[in-house]
């Protein structure tokens, strides 16, 4: 499914909205934020390197978006209890949410099952797919106190048709997009929270580098080609649309 045609992210879009988005410190996390500030969100920026969040951070401020709040978190350790403790310094400082954008992922190797080392399969699943259910689920009161909520999964198209030697990432995104059907049928009774996926295809990432080496970027979309997507998905437009998987084919590999 893909969003409607010609549509545009008016001005102000994003007002008066709280987003909170994992893996902002670069790529598509970083993108998305930057344009979300631009359209009036205040965006709460979430990954593990404090230096590429106070990046972003200052980007925004240059770009003259709203003001945005760094939270550094190292999703392969945090606890249970860290993101409970995130849930309620985003109530005690916003008093709301209305958007979660999970991004940030983990592809670690591309190798044959018979070889993947136990160690590294817990720490993909750790950070792709229990990192989103950890955070969902400290996130779900506040998410539900919004007038018109938005859960994002970022997705990929590995998560439809497994592929060989990719291991933990694409059953961790196979889980994922289950995960989000699971969420969203249960939202959709009682509750303003909507929740979809997004596979933004073949985009210049870090991620991007790591499974194709050989790839010249440059014929491949950037994080900023992207981001109207998300905008659209995040935003109030696409308000009653739910469990739907988002694909830009455009971009497909």
């Amino acid at each position: 499914m893909q969003i409607p045609d010609n549509w545009q992210a008016r001005s102000g879009l994003l007002a008066e909205r709280v987003i909170l988005i994992t893996g902002a410190g670069n790529g598509i996390g970083a993108a998305v934020a930057r344009a979300c500030a631009q359209h009036g969100a205040s965006v709460i920026l979430l990954d593990k390197s404090v230096r590429n969040l106070e990046q972003v951070y200052d980007a925004i401020e240059a770009d003259g978006g709203t003001q945005a709040a760094i939270y550094p978190m190292d999703l392969e350790g945090a606890s249970e209890q860290d993101y409970r403790d995130l849930a309620d310094t985003i109530k005690k400082e916003f008093g709301r949410l209305d958007g979660l954008l999970h991004n940030a992922a983990m592809l670690g190797a591309l190798v044959p099952i018979a070889h993947f080392e136990s160690e590294l399969w817990f720490k993909i699943m750790q950070i792709n797919l229990n990192a989103p259910f950890l955070l969902t689920r400290a996130c779900l009161e506040l998410l539900m106190q919004s007038p018109d909520a938005s859960i994002l999964f970022s997705s990929d198209r590995v998560a439809k048709q497994g592929k060989a030697y990719w291991g933990a990432y694409g059953i961790s995104k196979a889980a994922t997009e289950n995960f989000m059907q699971v969420l969203a049928d249960e939202m959709e009774t009682n509750t303003r929270v909507r929740v979809n996926s997004l596979d933004p295809g073949a985009v210049a990432t870090n991620l991007r580098n790591l499974a194709y080496p050989g790839e010249n970027p440059e014929k491949l979309a950037m994080p900023e080609d992207v981001v109207l997507p998300h905008l659209y998905l995040l935003g109030p437009d696409s308000k009653g649309t739910t469990g739907r998987q988002f694909n830009l084919q455009g971009n497909a590999d």
